[in-house]
């Protein structure tokens, strides 16, 4: 069996003494592991760091063998994000998340495609924040569980929008919210195409995104927790907000 794609390089395990299970987010094979060797070289390992874009060829006997890697660098993502805390958490948060969330060998191309636009946008502009919240709603969606937030649920209006239901993940107005607000998620205007994105804003989204992601998509995985990852990088946004 052989097969070549093109990925990003989500997770590296030590195999052995010098190879290594790579993990690849590939756009035709979703994602999919295999063995590199002589990983721990001085050629390789600059190669082998999560978020570089690589050309890959796997190879194994049998399909639903572990197999192994060649890989060739297309893009590394380094300089980008190691301008400060903020990106390097951010690029790994997206990492461990796709390497937390995909089910392995299986295609996710629209997701593939907005992964790795983001990629592209974190350390490169200050929208890559924003970008990085519906970068989360299209991982529910994706993974089907993804929020409603066309109208509200209460009384079906369009106007208003204001928060989100924990239980059902649909929008609610702030009229039908009425004496339950404080029982609901607020909805970030910025998700709704209105406005820029401030800060607090892009809290209250991570906490509602975050929300879904642990109690809806973690759960239907075995009740995991989500990668330490995601924490860091919001515990990371939310000290460069204080300062």
């Amino acid at each position: 069996m052989e097969w070549r794609d093109q990925g990003v390089l989500l997770r590296v395990r030590k195999h052995g003494e010098n190879a290594a299970i790579i993990e690849v987010f590939t756009e035709k094979h979703g994602r999919h592991a295999g063995v590199v060797r002589g990983a721990t070289s001085r050629k390789m390992t600059p190669i082998l760091q999560a978020g570089t874009q690589l050309d890959v060829t796997w190879r194994a006997r049998l399909e639903d063998h572990l197999g192994s890697y060649s890989v060739e660098p297309l893009k590394s993502r380094a300089a980008a994000v190691m301008s400060g805390r903020l990106t390097l958490a951010g690029l790994n948060s997206v990492c461990a998340m796709l390497a937390f969330a995909l089910p392995e060998r299986e295609k996710h191309p629209v997701l593939y495609n907005n992964s790795i636009a983001l990629f592209d946008l974190i350390g490169n502009t200050d929208a890559w924040i924003l970008a990085y919240l519906r970068w989360e709603l299209a991982l529910l969606e994706e993974l089907g569980f993804g929020l409603d937030l066309r109208s509200c649920a209460v009384t079906g209006t369009r106007d208003d929008l204001a928060y989100v239901s924990p239980k059902s993940g649909r929008a609610v107005s702030a009229e039908g919210a009425g004496e339950w607000a404080d029982r609901l998620l607020p909805l970030p205007l910025c998700l709704l195409g209105q406005g820029p994105a401030p800060a607090d804003e892009i809290r209250d989204g991570l906490r509602m995104t975050g929300h879904f992601l642990k109690h809806w998509m973690a759960e239907s995985l075995g009740d995991r927790p989500l990668p330490a990852a995601r924490q860091r990088f919001v515990d990371a946004l939310n000290r460069r907000d204080r300062t």
